[in-house]
């Protein structure tokens, strides 16, 4: 008993370890472009800072390019001007401070303290407060050794917040369609993997195993969180930047679907919750519920490759009427409450699986009504 015990702990490591692996490779994968981004947008900086325009000391721009291109991947381009509103703010309450007060430790705490206030009083984010904090340390500490910059320094962090921009919409722009479908692999495909264990589990009434899945699929909100901010950056991009203007159509399909996509995901949870709870106290579970489930997961499956090959998801969708049809028929036999919540749970996320699909709110309710009642 002890080792098959031992055996299924070591099992479960190594799922986690590959599972972790494979999200490093996919998150590697992502954020490369934007480290190449970032090195393009700091050198180009500092060219146009300190070679065209002679600026003796170009330390903002380049920083200032790198905190553009840092932005999260969505709204990177709201961030950007915030940022550059912060640098500006900071050296302005900085310089205004030191010429008055000096510099020392005091004054270096003052200084942070007022920029940060300012940055408040104008209704900033966490975003701006930052980069105007942080500027009035730097402004603080550099200006005995470096005097009287206090235009150059405004420019340089105009040139920076430039630079990032131009680097990260026109000259190195992400390219929408590939992070979309490198983000959606990963959150589809476990999707369709739990359901297809919740089915599993189902119809062999193991308790153990539906309660694992729900662990899974409560540990999964950071996919999520990362498929939509991916999908937020890719909306971003293809409405700013030039480049990619002939993906906006697609990438907006493909915003809709993973917002429906995602609630789908969340109400499955739920109706793995209530599979757990079916199990335990021991309600009917007529043969119909679990290939429900399965029909469910395979209806994921089938969206994906669908997604991949950009094809109309037909073929998902009539998986999804046909999961709608076996729930309507487990709702007719005998089941208990927490069982009748299963299906009234699959019946959501079905509507949620159509309208990510492209199906209209209307429509989508009328086929799933349509299908439940055979």
């Amino acid at each position: 008993m002890r080792l098959t015990a031992g055996t299924r702990t070591a099992g479960r490591l190594r799922t986690r370890a590959g599972r972790a692996v494979r999200e490093s490779r996919q998150r590697m994968r992502l954020y490369l472009i934007v480290a190449l981004q970032a090195g393009v947008a700091a050198a180009l900086a500092w060219l146009v800072a300190r070679e065209l325009l002679r600026n003796p000391e170009p330390t903002f721009a380049p920083a200032a390019a790198v905190g553009v291109i840092a932005a999260s991947l969505g709204n990177r381009a709201h961030r950007a001007l915030e940022l550059v509103a912060g640098v500006v703010l900071g050296i302005g309450v900085g310089d205004l401070l030191i010429s008055l007060f000096g510099t020392g430790p005091w004054q270096t705490g003052a200084i942070v303290f007022l920029a940060i206030t300012a940055s408040v009083l104008v209704r900033g984010t966490g975003a701006l407060m930052t980069q105007a904090g942080g500027t009035a340390v730097l402004i603080a500490t550099l200006t005995p050794t470096a005097p009287d910059l206090e235009l150059p320094r405004t420019i340089n962090a105009l040139v920076g917040g430039a630079a990032g921009l131009f680097v990260m919409l026109v000259l190195l722009p992400l390219n929408p369609m590939r992070m979309v479908r490198r983000s959606a692999e990963p959150a589809l495909n476990l999707f369709a993997r739990e359901m297809t264990a919740s089915a599993q589990a189902l119809a062999e009434a193991d308790w153990g195993r539906a309660r694992a899945v729900l662990d899974r699929m409560r540990a999964a909100d950071p996919q999520l969180r990362q498929l939509v901010a991916v999908t937020t950056a890719a909306d971003e991009v293809v409405r700013l930047s030039p480049v990619r203007w002939r993906r906006r159509r697609a990438i907006a399909t493909y915003r809709a679907g993973v917002t429906h996509m995602e609630r789908a995901f969340r109400n499955s949870r739920g109706l793995v919750r209530r599979i757990g709870t079916t199990l335990r106290d021991e309600e009917p579970v007529p043969a119909a519920l679990p290939a429900a489930v399965e029909h469910l997961g395979e209806a994921v499956r089938l969206l994906h490759r669908e997604f991949v090959a950009a094809q109309e998801p037909v073929r998902a969708r009539e998986r999804v009427l046909h999961a709608v049809r076996e729930a309507g028929v487990a709702g007719r036999q005998d089941l208990g409450f927490s069982g009748t919540i299963v299906v009234s749970q699959l019946r959501t996320a079905a509507n949620d699986l159509l309208r990510a699909t492209g199906v209209p709110r209307d429509e989508a309710r009328r086929l799933v009504r349509e299908a439940a009642a055979g």
